[in-house]
């Protein structure tokens, strides 16, 4: 059990910036392993934490979206919810609670700027896996993540061109088949605005095809293709 007094005192500051009441019941010594670094103890550390979090935050975001958006199409919802549980995504919602000031990592760690948001994404999973092992519920999870994840998925919305198929594609590839999927682009000889063509294959199969003024937007239109097809 926790035995540091400024310590407990820092994790119930963060609680509360969370909006969780004094009352809820939290696992003190998961919330301090969920906010250890690897570079701090390579056996003892948030990457456990982390595995269990990914799974929480996919399973809330996906909830989330079913609820606000009844009416949605399951590819859709992949689409915004690659985005949501993204590194990027994760780390603004951490950085928008200080979490890094709670976080126990390595001096030389934390003075590399390129893997900031790799660390806070990570930290920010293993605080709601810790939180879910609390009480192996979302009780003390989505009173507080719902908001956000409604917010950053109206954002999403609003800007189509945030939809990321190739993101939404590669989940359910990496997922369904430990593989990844490749595109194979060729340009346009006669340069209409259509300039790029785009597949992408899988297991030796043409899942889906598209064009695009550059490689990127074909690219897309082809994971685009590929990702409803197969989410029917």
């Amino acid at each position: 059990m926790l035995q540091y007094p400024r310590r407990i005192k820092q994790l119930k500051q963060l609680m509360q910036k969370l909006g969780l009441p004094e009352t809820a019941v939290v696992g003190w010594d998961l919330l301090d392993l969920a906010l250890t670094h690897p570079s701090i103890s390579p056996e003892k550390n948030y990457q456990q934490l982390e595995f269990v979090g990914d799974a929480v935050v996919r399973l809330a975001a996906a909830e989330v979206l079913l609820e606000t958006y009844p009416n949605e199409p399951v590819g859709e919802f992949a689409a915004i919810r690659s985005i949501l549980v993204s590194d990027r995504v994760l780390a603004e919602i951490a950085d928008s609670f200080g979490i890094e000031r709670y976080l126990l990592i390595g001096a030389n760690t934390l003075s590399n700027p390129a893997g900031r948001q790799s660390w806070l994404a990570d930290a920010f999973e293993a605080i709601l896996g810790a939180l879910y092992l609390s009480t192996n519920t979302m009780e003390l999870v989505r009173p507080w993540l719902d908001e956000i994840l409604k917010e950053k998925a109206a954002e999403i919305r609003q800007d189509p061109a945030r939809h990321n198929y190739k993101d939404a594609l590669q989940e359910w590839t990496q997922g369904k088949y430990k593989l990844l999927p490749q595109y194979r682009v060729q340009e346009n000889p006669k340069g209409d605005r259509y300039r790029f063509r785009a597949e992408v294959w899988l297991n030796g199969n043409c899942l889906g095809s598209g064009e695009g003024r550059s490689k990127k937007l074909a690219e897309q239109a082809a994971a685009k293709e590929a990702y409803l097809s197969v989410n029917q």
